[in-house]
């Protein structure tokens, strides 16, 4: 077999493949010497038909057949013989197997991409000093306060106001027809001026009394999260059966008590502080990271298989997908698609596998190595924080080899960072603007 390769670029290779004409007779006569014993052809026995009828009633299927594990076989072994350690699927456009003579075909392959070492000492990283602040505790304890908030029936009775809880019924047609989008609902609670539905929708309940009845129509936006609903008027009729208020708990021990295994008000502001300040650490973290990949790439010369990218992309798609899906939402429903989330994250995903391929390098580089300890560090901090046993998790790793081989690669990862930070210039410097809720979006005291 011979085999020649030409550079596309640095991580794009055409491999030109010619197999003998001798190995590609002996398939041939391979695939023919056994559909000849169990064809069934009218007019012979079974064994017995003649080659010459064989080839002219199956020769398309046969070729087909051979073709395919010609190319299979020898793919492998040209991998073999250049030494090419290709990413992705190759892409092969075979062309029509001959009667006689040698078979070729060509095979575009892309290769992980040769990288120099890293130059990684002496990096000058920005770290900012975060504080946690009194007003950032209050803010955490007025959420967790939201959070036992109650609902009370308004007493006496008066018209909806913003601010209000409204239980109410409804219903949206479209054309003067019902629409599904729009469907009936019954006792369904919305707060006024949240938007929930629509703010014009709310707007329209405002000043509404116990049990009145109303009609009125709103335009949906052509940006509205519910692609069916975009840019269409609907017809709502509503009917509000209650109106309740939002009445507040004190916040102090009894709240603490409420909110978890706190035994006092300062207890609860202790746990908070401290989820803050984990909040910051990682927020830290994040920035440092940020600072070294953007240092690192720009120094960093080398092309990227594009088959990297696309792995890349199709976890980030995915990711989207499981995250609307844990909202019971679709991409579709938010006027979304896979090919939209590609393309609007593909430099995202360019950098991720840079990031990838410079610590991987730096790995093999520094030879950086796991002992044993090490991973059952992570095993039990993983555990932690995901409340499980760390004996279900070791059993879900030893069930899932590839997974835990990947397990390991981010730890490498991670001592990979941990030794560019040990070797760079930390300068600690102040916030530019003092952040709200530590970086955090949940209460902290969860």
């Amino acid at each position: 077999m011979q085999v020649s390769v030409e550079d596309i670029n640095s991580v794009k290779k055409t491999l030109h493949i010619e197999i003998p004409e001798a190995d590609v007779t002996s398939e041939l006569d391979k695939a023919y010497n056994e559909l000849k014993k169990k064809a069934k052809v009218k007019g012979f026995r079974p064994g017995k038909v003649p080659r010459s009828v064989v080839v002219r009633m199956f020769k398309k299927d046969v070729h087909a057949d051979v073709t395919s594990k010609l190319i299979q076989s020898s793919f492998m072994e040209a991998l073999k013989e250049t030494e090419l350690n290709i990413v992705g699927t190759p892409q092969v456009d075979p062309p029509e197997l001959q009667d006689s003579g040698p078979y070729n075909y060509d095979a575009t392959v892309e290769i992980s991409p040769e990288i120099e070492d890293i130059d990684y000492k002496g990096l000058t990283l920005k770290r900012t000093n975060y504080k946690v602040s009194d007003e950032e505790i209050d803010a955490q304890l007025k959420m967790l306060q939201k959070n036992f908030a109650r609902q009370e029936k308004i007493e006496p009775e008066r018209a909806a106001a913003a601010g209000d809880f409204v239980l109410i019924d409804y219903q949206g047609s479209k054309d003067g027809q019902p629409f599904d989008e729009t469907a009936k609902t019954e006792n369904f609670t919305l707060k006024l001026g949240d938007g929930t539905i629509l703010k014009e929708f709310d707007d329209q309940l405002i000043g509404m009394q116990h049990e009145e009845s109303k009609e009125f129509a709103v335009k949906f936006p052509d940006d509205y999260f519910n692609a069916k609903l975009q840019d269409l008027e609907i017809s709502f009729q509503v009917t509000l059966h209650e109106i309740r208020e939002e009445v507040m708990p004190a916040i102090d021990d009894v709240l603490a008590k409420k909110a978890g295994q706190y035994e006092s008000l300062d207890d609860l502001k202790k746990v908070i502080t401290e989820n803050l300040e984990q909040g910051y650490a990682k927020r830290v973290d994040q920035e440092l990271n940020e600072q070294i990949f953007t240092d690192l790439i720009a120094k960093s010369d080398f092309e990227v298989p594009d088959a990297m990218v696309d792995m890349e992309l199709e976890g980030i798609v995915n990711e989207a997908e499981r995250s609307f899906a844990y909202r019971n939402m679709s991409l579709e429903e938010m006027g979304l698609t896979k090919e939209a989330i590609a393309e609007k994250y593909r430099d995202t995903a360019l950098k991720q596998v840079k990031r990838h391929l410079i610590l991987g390098k730096m790995i093999k580089q520094e030879e950086l190595s796991l002992a044993d300890d090490e991973v059952e560090q992570e095993l039990n901090e993983m555990a932690s924080s995901f409340n499980q046993p760390v004996a279900e998790i070791k059993n879900y790793y030893d069930q899932n080899k590839d997974k835990l081989e990947y397990f390991k690669h981010t730890i490498l990862e991670k001592k990979a960072i941990k030794l560019i930070i040990d070797t760079s210039k930390i300068e600690d410097v102040e916030p530019e603007k003092e952040p709200a809720e530590g970086g955090q979006n949940e209460t902290a005291a969860e």
